[in-house]
């Protein structure tokens, strides 16, 4: 008799009173909406196997990386929709491996843009494995696809994503897939009867609401894996399978011979002429072509949910045409989404200035582990989103901020909180956060007044809040390290806050009676306001004040004008301390040049 099923929660019917999930709020955000899916495919496909949630079938889901360049933030939804989902089940304490399998043996198929010390040089090894294609100038690493995966690697650890690796030119050349080659070989007529089918379609050419620059159209490409052909067809007839040149590496042969019995494979090289004949039961340099490789790894490794990129979901495409292939293999195609492009903000100040697209790293230098995290798991795969690396990263810290505080509240929804728990933790634990998560845009503005001026920055941040006062830089860390990484490398010298050295006298000497009385009430209350709250409520209420209404009047008591008043006033103090129309927020710019330099710069 079969045992208890799983049910809509991922826990055995039996034991639903002692399973965490079912005992708390019931989720709607589209990750659970998978979990569950995933862990009712997983039960069908070993119907009766589990008795019991220790002895439920292990759950795998899939990523695939391939490690031809930078792997960028795009490629990173390949990831983190399997590793959410993955997390969500093994929260429901069901065992659950996410493989991220490493195509690192795929073909060199370009040299990317912005890797410094790569030049046109390099496109000899176009065509060899990526394994096989030296690591660039300076590089720790052995060759090409060690040198991008190390970074990825550190990446997804700090982003708390737990994988099991696998190295495609591992599997391959240790002849673990040996038995699948051979099976792809002697099923190639069928192979090529479902190819066939999908040969001469072409999709219908997709929409474009915007164009978009050379860099967005990377970030929107997948691995390339999607364009490589489906495998030689000559005179001799149709393969599945492209060895490696053993002469120049490369993949670009042909199969002109192969016997089933003796599996005794023929090849000729078309750029050095090589050619040799090899037995397929005992040779491992070559692999699969890609829409048989796809399918053979889901049966092979038993893939039960793996989405898949734009590339790779068209009519004809690799995830379509192996959904009919896998069953060659004795296996199922996984279920999963098709997820959509992720932008970036910022993108085109990015890719003229270091070229290619950015990577989950450069993200993680300028922001922290769990906003990247949310970013992910608040949108569906198939919904776009931006990453934000200009002025826009403010703005989504504010809206991490204001969603943090309505969590610890309890006003925050449920789609909203649970979208939180899933950026701050994961099965095993909290992510490391900073302990006094002040103001991004503070923090930034900070380090940009400062200049790397640690004990500076310290000042400033401790007179923030004067009855809490931050005792150590520590305390704002990492956050504060992200703000001042930003600051660094993406806003433009001509845009940092350079504070005036010596008043405007000039300036000063100008000013009507209006302008001159504002500066007066201003620097008349510097001392009673001397923190980041009061300084605000000082400068927008020095206006109102002039006006004839309260400091603290609202902006529904107050005519329209008092607005065109305050930014003519911020204006002439952004002018005075900083020759400029705009920097940063005046409260925060106040505290960090400090009373006395205020003072001199204001004309006391």
């Amino acid at each position: 008799m079969a045992g208890p099923a799983v049910d809509r929660t991922g826990c055995f019917r039996r034991e639903r009173r002692t399973c965490p999930v079912a005992q708390s709020t019931e989720t709607t955000d589209w990750v659970s909406r998978f979990a569950d899916e995933v862990i009712e495919e997983s039960e069908r496909r070993a119907p009766g196997a589990a008795t019991s949630l220790a002895t439920a079938p292990v759950v795998v889901v899939a990523s695939g990386l391939s490690p031809s360049g930078p792997i960028h933030l795009g490629n990173l939804r390949e990831v983190m929709t399997p590793h959410l989902v993955a997390d969500e089940i093994r929260r429901r304490g069901l065992q659950v491996r996410h493989l991220i399998s490493w195509d690192d043996y795929d073909r060199y198929r370009k040299v990317p843009a912005g890797i410094a010390g790569v030049d046109e040089s390099w496109a000899e090894h176009i065509g060899k494995p990526l394994t096989s294609v030296p690591a660039p100038k300076g590089s720790a690493y052995p060759n090409w696809a060690e040198h991008f995966k190390a970074a990825m690697v550190e990446a997804l650890g700090e982003l708390g994503v737990e994988f099991d690796g696998i190295s495609q030119t591992a599997q391959y050349t240790s002849g673990v897939y040996r038995e699948q080659i051979l099976h792809a070989m002697r099923h190639r007529g069928d192979i090529d009867a479902i190819l066939e089918q999908y040969r001469t379609k072409k999709a219908p050419p997709k929409k474009q609401q915007k164009p978009l620059d050379e860099a967005e159209l990377e970030a929107a490409e997948g691995s390339g894996a999607a364009d490589e052909d489906d495998g030689s067809s000559g005179s001799a007839g149709y393969f599945p399978y492209k060895p490696y040149c053993g002469n120049c590496e490369k993949d670009l042969t042909t199969v002109t011979a192969y016997d089933d019995d003796s599996t005794e494979l023929t090849y000729t090289c078309d750029v050095c002429g090589f050619s040799e004949t090899v037995r397929l039961n005992e040779f491992n340099r070559g692999k699969l072509v890609w829409k048989v490789d796809w399918p053979m790894r889901w049966a092979y490794e038993g893939v039960v949910f793996e989405p898949s990129g734009v590339d790779h979901s068209s009519p004809g495409s690799s995830f379509q045409v192996g959904g009919q292939i896998v069953g060659i293999f004795g296996g199922k195609q996984p279920i999963g989404p098709m997820y959509a492009f992720v932008g970036i903000s910022g993108m085109a100040k990015m890719s003229s200035s270091k070229g290619g697209v950015p990577t989950p790293g450069d993200a993680l230098q300028i922001m922290e582990p769990q906003l990247l995290r949310w970013l992910y798991a608040r949108r569906r795969p198939n919904q776009s989103f931006k990453i934000a690396f200009d002025q826009e990263i403010q703005r989504l810290y504010d809206e991490w901020d204001k969603l943090d505080a309505k969590v610890a509240d309890g006003s925050a929804l449920p789609a909203d909180i649970a979208a939180h728990a899933r950026a701050v933790r994961t099965a095993g634990g909290e992510l490391p956060r900073t302990a006094r998560p002040l103001p991004y845009r503070t923090l930034a503005s900070v380090a940009d007044i400062t200049a790397g001026h640690a004990d500076q920055a310290l000042r400033i941040l401790s007179e923030l809040d004067p009855s809490n006062p931050l005792g150590s830089l520590d305390e704002a860390r990492p956050r504060y390290d992200k703000a001042e990484a930003w600051i660094n490398t993406h806003v433009p010298a001509d845009q940092r806050t350079i504070v005036r050295d010596e008043a405007d006298v000039e300036l000063l000497k100008s000013l009507d009676e209006a302008s001159a009385q504002s500066l007066r009430l201003l620097l008349d209350g510097l001392a009673e306001h001397w923190s980041l709250d009061g300084l605000t409520h000082l400068v927008y209420g020095v206006p109102k004040v002039q006006a004839g209404f309260s400091a603290d009047a609202t902006p529904k008591e107050l005519p329209a004008e008092i607005k065109t008043a305050q930014r003519t006033f911020f204006a002439l103090l952004y002018h005075l301390l900083v020759g400029r129309d705009t920097g940063p927020r005046l409260p925060t710019l106040l505290l960090a040049v400090g009373q006395e330099r205020v003072r001199t710069l204001l004309g006391a």
